[in-house]
């Protein structure tokens, strides 16, 4: 008779035996799935908001008070336009993209608007020092890496998303929507702004933001007409969640003691102490799997051993060597680690399926990363469970074995 062969009688002849063990590790496996599952999605989810919210960190003046995060550029007070370069050529980890800011108000056709400089790709591409620095490009693990089913992806070609065009002439200006309707310019035109012409390279889409009623050149333009230098009022700045949490602020505020240095904290901190809860209670769910789910399948073993004590006896004194008692016991448990890990993920998927959208406000979808992270856990602690128990049986001497009642 193979070795497989009286695995499956040996389940098959005391499946009942073996219920508490595979429902320890079902229920075990199911919710790590779940919480692993719910939390990857939340995480995404923040990262979509972040991506459609724009920056989540700005460097302001030292007097400057924020009141309202878009309009938090409209200050009295600057500082050096030097601090862009700091940051670019800091060891800072988790800057994802960088905007230098410079307003001031200017008056069309007796209405007042907002004239923002900002500082275009290529600018600081061509700039040596800062070159090598990859504040273009989200870090890895830091925001949106694939599109997620059921959330709807920010608008890209906005600037209130990241504030950064590839290129921008010195007279070029891109408008807003609500201020291109009430001067009723489109793509191509001119308009004069406290005397200089500037051409509409573009006009912006809608952003129900204050963007919708400014207007964006290049910022050392915006600079010579106000006639203050190289000073800008704000830095936004589109931190990595992760590396916030792990005090990128408090970081950026000792490169620049001189600046005020401020975060959306009501969303990056709650997410992350959320994310945070998760994986902590990931981890205590895993803890006892093992040690639970280890405990029950052992003594369900030394029991099972115990029981059988006569049968493996007589299969030792048929022929059978201690190493196929060992494999007997092991490919068992095997067999419950696959069976507690296939169904645990299929459970935990349905749990994270129904209760995302209740739990976390995410629709949560089904993953194959989990399933074999799930198997691997659920046969690692069955095997590991068994491993002593196996010992013992083929430790056992057949002759001592036999004379037992």
């Amino acid at each position: 008779m193979k070795l497989q062969t009286l695995v499956w009688r040996e389940i098959f002849e005391r499946k009942n035996q073996l219920a508490t063990s595979f429902v320890a590790i079902l229920l075990g496996v199911s919710v790590i799935v779940a919480m692993k599952n719910i939390t990857f999605y939340s995480e995404k989810a923040v990262a979509y908001q972040l991506d459609a919210l724009g920056a989540n960190i700005l460097v302001l003046p030292k007097s400057a008070s924020l009141q309202d995060y878009y309009s938090a550029d409209m200050q009295s007070d600057e500082f050096p336009e030097e601090y862009v370069k700091r940051l670019t050529t800091s060891d800072l980890q988790g800057l994802d993209n960088l905007s230098p800011k410079f307003s001031i108000p200017v008056e069309v056709m007796g209405r007042r608007y907002i004239l923002t400089g900002i500082l275009p790709k290529n600018e600081f591409q061509a700039k040596a020092a800062w070159q090598t620095v990859s504040i273009f490009t989200r870090p890895e693990a830091c925001g949106v890496a694939v599109d997620v089913p059921g959330l709807a992806a920010p608008a890209k070609e906005t600037l209130v998303r990241k504030r950064v065009v590839q290129a921008l002439g010195t007279n070029e200006l891109l408008i807003g929507a609500d201020m291109a309707a009430a001067l009723k310019l489109t793509e191509g035109g001119t308009i004069q702004l406290m005397g200089r012409s500037f051409k509409v390279s573009a006009v912006l889409p809608q952003t129900g933001t204050v963007d919708d009623a400014r207007a964006f050149t290049h910022l050392h333009t915006v600079q010579q007409m106000a006639g203050k230098g190289a000073v800008v009022n704000a830095i936004e700045v589109v931190g990595c969640c992760q590396q916030i949490s792990q005090g990128l602020v408090q970081k950026i505020n000792q490169l620049l003691p001189h600046a005020k240095v401020v975060t959306i904290t009501q969303i990056v901190d709650t997410q992350i102490k959320t994310n945070r809860m998760m994986s902590r209670l990931s981890l205590l769910f895993l803890t006892i799997i093992v040690l639970v789910g280890g405990a029950s399948i052992a003594n369900y073993m030394f029991a099972n051993v115990f029981e059988r004590r006569r049968e493996i006896g007589t299969l030792m004194a048929l022929g059978a060597s201690s190493h196929v008692v060992l494999r007997m016991f092991l490919l068992k448990a095997v067999w419950l680690g696959l069976a507690g890990g296939v169904g645990g993920y299929v459970l935990g998927t349905a749990m994270a399926a129904i209760l995302g959208p209740r739990v976390a406000g995410v629709p949560v979808f089904p993953m194959l990363t989990p399933l074999l992270w799930a198997v691997g856990v659920a046969v690692l602690v069955c095997v590991a469970a068994t491993f002593l128990p196996a010992r013992r049986a083929a430790r056992l001497d057949p002759s001592a074995a036999l004379q037992e009642i």
